[in-house]
């Protein structure tokens, strides 16, 4: 049943509360996981730029007004597709089905690296305050995949669970600001050598290694799909406010975050701990430090959880099974949909938790090595979804829009082919190409079936229906 279609002054108050619950709710769950990137996209930046605390500033300032461009596109795309589909749902429109694969492909490999990422930097969180524990760094980010993934055995955790999590870090994170207004810089900074090419092209240079920040930031336009209670405007509006809250709450801790660091001098960390827990360390009392570190793992291996959600979620809608109509539909093997009592996609979850064990493992449990692999998979959907925005807009004669997606694309491009030119982090692009073709070989095994461009959201839809 969808909720009524009258306007907020002619809505009772019980249901104005509800559906401002809902509207919470949703919002904060979703961007669980460009919250929790803070965690190690700062830091990300400041190696990059070789600890030069100067330029980090600028360096963030930059990245937050990207993820504001994308925004910005991906409110368009809301609109479009109010019930769900993101890159996917524009890219088969506008090309054909065929091409669909290529953003499900960087889909899932995005999926994989988040919960390697979440799980490494939620070791890290932890051996942060626990210093002891160093030397076990890729055992406790391996068991951390385990336990995660393990759980998902047991049913997924609730929107409220999620919300809960990012609500909590945002509460902690702004003690820790509010303490760091009174703190005093440390005498001895290191703030790192002058960049040789110059200050404007080491940020250049820097600032796509933390677009890592903006994983996550497209959510919204997929996950409307499980407010099935709503109907499309209403649906369209909560992915509007959640991508503007998504803004507000990462642009607001991640530049507060860098300010107070750059402001205080805390610099590349020792191995033993990260950047933001030392900025904590330094600025605030034991209890409240505790408490951000606590928060801070609580809500990565959230984010982990959530991908453990959404991938094995969206290979079950890709697995053959039957629909309501008796029509053999998927073009993956149909072991892949199947759940337990739970609803959970035992053998999907299985992919996942062997894919981001392997990757965890090969990156010695580092979330700063993992970082440099992150950005290219999500990209290369943003990409595909910004181009296809664009030529709708030309189709549509909407000349204003139409500038909005090409400075989108051209800006989303530069800061993939960035990432790219350091070479390894080819391999996420290589990886989601493969993913892509094998789904297209497997595609046209099955027969062409239609509407594979819907599969995004046929797997949110299955989330909130196993929920």
């Amino acid at each position: 049943m969808r909720t009524s279609s009258r306007t907020p002054a002619q809505l009772g108050p019980g249901l104005l509360r509800s559906e401002s619950a809902l509207l919470l709710g949703f919002a904060f769950a979703v961007m669980a996981d460009p919250v929790s990137s803070v965690a190690y996209a700062i830091e990300a930046a400041l190696r990059a730029l070789d600890g030069n605390l100067a330029l980090l500033a600028p360096t963030m300032v930059l990245v937050v007004a990207i993820i504001a461009l994308v925004i910005l596109n991906y409110r368009q795309l809301v609109g479009r597709y109010p019930g769900g589909g993101g890159a996917s749902a524009a890219v088969g429109e506008a090309f054909g089905d065929g091409w669909s694969f290529l953003p499900i492909g960087a889909l899932v490999v995005d999926f994989v690296l988040t919960i390697a990422i979440s799980v490494s930097a939620g070791a890290s969180a932890v051996i942060a305050y626990f210093p002891a524990l160093a030397p076990w760094r890729l055992p406790l980010a391996v068991a951390l995949v385990l336990v995660v993934g393990g759980m998902t055995w047991f049913g997924h955790l609730g929107r409220l669970v999620f919300a809960a999590m990012t609500l909590a870090f945002i509460a902690v994170s702004g003690f820790v600001l509010a303490y760091a207004l009174f703190a005093e810089p440390q005498a001895a900074a290191h703030q790192g050598a002058a960049p040789v090419q110059g200050p404007v092209l080491a940020v250049v240079l820097a600032f796509p290694v933390a677009m890592a920040l903006a994983t996550g930031v497209e959510a919204p336009s997929s996950a409307i799909a499980q407010l099935g209670q709503l109907d499309n405007a209403g649906r369209a509006r909560f992915g509007r406010v959640t991508l503007w809250l998504t803004l507000g709450v990462v642009g607001a801790i991640t530049l507060g975050l860098t300010l107070e660091a750059v402001h205080l001098g805390v610099g590349i960390p020792p191995a033993e701990s990260t950047q933001i827990a030392e900025l904590a360390r330094l600025v605030a009392p034991a209890p409240v430090f505790a408490a951000f570190q606590l928060v801070t793992a609580l809500l990565l291996l959230s984010a982990a959880s959530s991908s453990f959600q959404a991938g094995p979620g969206l290979l079950k809608a890709l697995a053959r099974h039957t629909d309501a109509r008796g029509e053999s539909v998927g073009i993956l093997p149909s072991p892949l949909g199947r759940s337990n009592v739970h609803h959970t996609p035992y053998w999907g979850t299985a992919v996942f938790v062997l894919l981001a064990a392997a990757v965890t493992a090969a990156a010695d449990g580092d979330d700063q090595e993992l970082v440099l692999f992150y950005a290219v998979s999500v990209f290369l959907s943003f990409l595909a979804g910004l181009v296809s925005m664009a030529l709708f807009s030309h189709r549509d004669g909407r000349r204003g829009h139409l500038v909005l997606n090409v400075a989108g694309a051209l800006v989303v491009a530069f800061t993939l082919v960035a990432n790219l030119a350091r070479g390894l982090p080819a391999i996420s692009l290589a990886a989601a190409v493969l993913i892509a073709a094998g789904l297209f070989a497997a595609w046209v095994r099955a027969g062409r079936p239609r509407g594979m461009r819907n599969a995004e959201a046929e797997a949110e839809e299955g989330i909130a229906d196993d929920a």
